[in-house]
């Protein structure tokens, strides 16, 4: 065995998928390229990339474990070099998204916020009459009161041609003087609706939602790839400590320096990229609609609330969810404006505090629902049916009594949108965004810096780790895995799709380039 070869064993993590092997870019600058070998000791013999044994006299390779980290370390190239663009675009948007309490105070903070604190804030049905008498339009939908002492209370009005949106009016709890209105997407302003969607579907409705599904679908698949191969590195690498997995090799240039970069920020950013792949997939389309069924199954729902008056002869449905995430709900035509006072003093006197939601009732055999809309930590969202006429408590629903996987769900929602910490939230998720976006960068840094060189192999980017690793998987890992890659498509729809059509090109591009060999 040549220097060479002892110098870049064919084990040691190469993400990028450059072939072992290959001349590295972290020679001193000015020095020349080595001198091309007769032949590539990492290399199969009938050409780069082919599985060896087909096409060639040599025997084929006997099943090993080390297939299993060669399929990883192509299946993380490959990862990085296809998924990375959603992954940023979903980063970059993402980062623009953190910041929309900031952005708002700043676009909407004359309507937002009051001019001066007062003593005592005028009656629900005051504050109602004075948006009421500013936008006629429309029905009253819901109540939203301030989340603070310098906030303005909400009148939400459902106008048919706004659609499923709404315009709120803004009202001086303390003066009742209106101080603007927006349209509304549940309880969001026009540029946190703008800016949410862009992180969604880039604008483009529900086809563009495929885009956030693909990034949060591969996105825990490239992590855990990644932390395997740079975690587990074999024996015949110099051993490393902790300190060198957490923050690299400091004294590496080159291609080396950067994979070190690479690898260690995605070690610092693991448990905030497997947080965010997890809950994005919870609401997103296909993976969403699974989880659903998963919470169906589990009876993991959140409880319903029982909005029905005694003595009703049918049962009514239960708006309140609409109302506890600042939306409309289904409002009736002529709500009295008292009994929001109404709704609103049951509610207090039942032990409700913080910011909620007061949602007229959906008709007459309907009691009021009043939820908490308490977003950040801790955070509470207990709801109550209110029979306005007689001011009692007919029904209720405790946080604390939600099953653990409603819990689990929400919480993880309001973590991703930056809001359940406040400031501190906000900060981490940008921090994870910088992070992931450098960690991208770094990646196809690395496969530049990995082209080959040598004057009868330049290329501009570097190779792919070689095919066909699959087949000399130990057959235990066949077994188990094959079910459970399809088991994992079944839950994850578009992760299965678009890796069955990576695979089908690679094998496709593979049979064109023994074709062309071999003619």
């Amino acid at each position: 065995m040549s220097r060479r070869t002892e110098e870049v064993p064919q084990s040691d993590h190469d993400p990028t998928g450059a072939a072992k092997g290959e001349p590295d870019s972290d020679r001193p600058e000015g020095h020349p390229e080595p001198a091309a070998t007769t032949e590539d000791p990492s290399e199969p013999a009938d050409g780069p990339g082919t599985l060896p044994g087909r096409g060639s006299d040599q025997p084929r390779p006997a099943r090993s474990w080390e297939a299993v980290r060669h399929l990883l370390v192509r299946l993380h190239f490959y990862a990085g070099v296809l998924v990375a663009p959603f992954l940023l675009v979903a980063a970059l948007t993402g980062l623009a998204y953190t910041f929309t309490p900031q952005l708002d105070q700043l676009m909407y903070g004359d309507r937002l916020r009051v001019e001066r604190v007062g003593d005592t804030p005028r009656p629900l049905a005051e504050q109602i009459a004075a948006a009421r008498a500013v936008h006629p339009e429309g029905v009253t939908a819901s109540v939203i009161t301030p989340p603070g002492p310098e906030d303005t209370t909400r009148v939400v009005l459902a106008v048919p041609e706004l659609g499923e949106k709404q315009r709120t009016v803004f009202v001086d709890p303390y003066t009742a003087e209106v101080r603007g209105e927006l349209t509304t997407w549940f309880g969001s302003t026009p540029l946190t609706t703008w800016l949410d969607d862009l992180h969604r579907n880039l604008n483009l409705g529900e086809t563009g939602r495929l885009y956030s599904e693909v990034a949060a679908s591969w996105l825990w698949v490239a992590v855990a790839g990644g932390l395997v191969l740079w975690l587990g590195r074999s024996r015949g690498q110099r051993a490393k400590s902790a300190r060198g997995a957490l923050l690299g090799d400091r004294r590496a240039r080159g291609v080396r320096r950067t994979r070190s970069l690479h690898a260690a920020t995605g070690v610092w950013l693991a448990l905030g990229l497997l947080f965010l792949s997890a809950t994005g997939l919870t609401w997103s389309n296909y993976a969403g609609e699974r989880f659903g069924r998963l919470l169906d199954a589990a009876s993991g729902d959140a409880p319903a609330l029982d909005t029905a008056l005694p003595g009703a002869e049918a049962p009514a449905e239960d708006h309140s969810d609409h109302a506890g995430h600042g939306g409309s709900g289904e409002a009736t035509a002529g709500a009295d404006p008292a009994g929001f006072d109404a709704a609103l003093t049951a509610a207090r006197d039942a032990g409700l505090g913080g910011t909620v939601v007061v949602t007229p009732a959906a008709d007459a055999a309907s009691a009021w629902t009043v939820a908490q809309n308490d977003n950040v930590w801790p955070v509470h969202y207990d709801r109550v049916a209110v029979d306005t006429t007689s001011g009692e408590i007919t029904s209720r629903t405790y946080w604390a009594d939600h099953p653990a996987l409603s819990k689990l769900s929400k919480l993880g929602v309001q973590g991703h949108m930056g809001v359940l910490f406040g400031i501190v939230n906000q900060i981490v998720l940008a921090l994870v965004a910088l992070g992931l976006t450098a960690v991208i960068v770094w990646g196809y840094r690395m496969w530049w810096q990995r082209r080959p060189t040598r004057a009868d192999r330049r290329a501009l980017v570097g190779r792919a780790p070689e095919r066909g690793a699959w087949r000399r998987l130990p057959l235990p890992v066949l077994v188990l895995g094959i079910p459970a890659v399809i088991a994992l498509g079944w839950a994850l729809p578009v992760l299965g799709v678009t890796l069955a059509g990576f695979l089908v090109v690679d094998v496709v591009v593979g049979a064109v380039r023994r074709q062309l060999r071999t003619a």
